[in-house]
């Protein structure tokens, strides 16, 4: 099994060069220093594979990983580097394998609702070809304009819509998985249902490919919906907000995406964006039917004015709407972009059942007030799912260690209300690993390390991710 020192050390990889055209290998800087980060990762974590590679079919990446088990050479899979947790990028080296190539639409079945992708495909561009047929993948995260569908489902990731239409993961019906010695397996079907032995599917979505590598995924689609509106709403209060949203989806409103906002990041989407949106508690939101919309936008807007919204707008015209979102949209780069001398530190995206977000929402702000930081909060409230992050001075060390303190308070909070630590982008490298034990338990560790053990014993399927190192007080598999 390969160790933490192999950080430094590096692997001979020049074997990859007699498997796969020169043009698809890379044993250069530029490469390395391209894959050996993602969004996440800051420069002094990052660690530069020994060599890239770039599969365009299920055979080369057969061929790849066989060789480096072969010969005990790590092996992480990579896709379009959009990945807040680290996930991707090599934690010992060896081998990075860029999935980007492989980005094809195989075969769309519109009798059946479905479409064959390979894993490279950016999420927005195959509902683009989608589109033709008036069908959508219509589950893809706010970054699916740039992330890939392999990204998402080794993620599980989710994003605006999950209030309606639920986590990527949910669509897909069966993927192809390239394992750590080099074997193919298909698991899960193509029917939309089964109840035929253990969900190999679901044990590969969500593993942040420590598992194996998809190198094919069928998807369930849905039609185009024929009507779509969209607004925002402003409140004068953060608890009239979350109250809003938490009586709305507890009513059972239809809505499709409701994102809420509190005051400072109104303040950070405005400096990025040039809007002019006060800084104020804001929720957005968006409907989509074949009919009977308005009556669901009243509905809604009846929810909201028992909570004294001061001000709703809806659009109807898709420049308008996009024009009312944007400020939502641009949220990743304008919290980037916002304070130079602050990095924000924090949970990134807790999850707590929908009758606990008022709660973690106040628990979260009031903590890093209470430690004399400013922090912001948004998310999709409609599933539960809070971003957002403390604003801390980068070179005051006193205070990032009252900032990870407060973290460590949030996502003990979110553990006792039910929830979980990361709800979309996954654990990866980051420091969420260190509370796996807090939400799963030694057991439910151990159990994970038995499933990694026994699918990939070398330990080389991108190893140093999502699951802590040692097991508590040096026990083995089950204690």
């Amino acid at each position: 099994m390969t160790t933490a020192h192999d950080r430094e050390r590096g692997y001979d990889c020049s074997f990859v060069a007699d498997l796969l055209p020169e043009e698809q290998v890379s044993f250069g800087d530029s490469a390395a220093g391209n894959h050996a980060g993602d969004w996440g990762t800051a420069e002094d974590e990052e660690v530069r594979p020994d060599v890239v590679v770039f599969p365009e079919s299920t055979a080369d990446v057969s061929a790849v990983v066989a060789a480096a088990a072969d010969r005990g050479v790590p092996v992480t899979p990579y896709a379009a580097g959009t990945g807040l947790s680290g996930g991707a990028t090599p934690a010992q080296r060896g081998i990075s394998l860029d999935t980007t190539r492989m980005d094809r639409v195989l075969e769309v079945r519109t009798g059946d609702l479905q479409v064959d992708v390979q894993p490279g495909l950016i999420g927005e561009e195959l509902n683009e070809q989608l589109a033709a047929d008036g069908l959508t993948l219509p589950s893809l995260p706010t970054s699916g304009d740039i992330s890939t569908v392999g990204g998402m489902l080794s993620t599980d990731a989710s994003g605006m819509n999950t209030v309606r239409y639920g986590k990527v993961g949910d669509w897909a019906l069966e993927l192809e998985v390239v394992l750590a010695d080099g074997s193919v397996v298909e698991v899960g079907s193509k029917a939309v249902k089964s109840s035929s032995g253990y969900n190999l599917k679901d044990l590969f979505i969500g593993s942040e490919g420590t598992l194996g590598v998809i190198t094919r995924a069928t998807m369930q689609l849905a039609g185009i919906p024929e009507q779509t509106r969209a607004g925002r709403a402003v409140f004068n209060s953060l608890d009239d907000a979350t109250a809003a949203v938490h009586d709305a989806v507890q009513s059972g409103v239809d809505l499709a995406a409701v994102e809420l906002l509190d005051d400072t990041t109104a303040k950070v989407a405005n400096a990025y964006s040039d809007t002019d949106l006060p800084d104020k508690p804001l929720v957005f939101f968006e409907f989509h039917a074949n009919h009977g919309i308005e009556e669901e936008v009243d509905f809604f807007e009846a929810v909201l004015e028992s909570h004294g919204v001061e001000r709703v707008e809806v659009a109807e015209e898709e420049a308008e709407m996009a024009d009312l979102w944007a400020a939502r949209h641009d949220l990743a780069y304008a919290v980037e972009e916002y304070d130079p001398d602050r990095v924000p530190v924090g949970p990134e995206d807790i999850v707590v059942p929908i009758s606990a977000y008022p709660e973690i929402i106040r628990f979260a702000k009031e903590a890093a007030r209470e430690a004399g930081l400013d922090s912001f909060w948004f998310g999709h409230a409609g599933d539960g799912n809070v971003h957002g992050g403390i604003l801390t001075p980068e070179d005051d060390p006193e205070a990032m260690a009252r900032a990870h303190e407060v973290t460590d308070r949030i996502f003990e909070r979110t553990v006792e209300l039910g929830g979980t630590i990361t709800g979309e982008h996954g654990t990866g490298q980051h420091e969420k690993r260190a509370h796996m034990s807090r939400e799963h338990g030694p057991v439910g560790l151990a159990l994970m390390r038995a499933v990694k053990q026994a699918i990939d014993p070398q330990g080389i399927i991108n190893p140093g991710k999502v699951i802590p190192e040692d097991a508590p007080d040096g026990q083995g598999p089950f204690g």
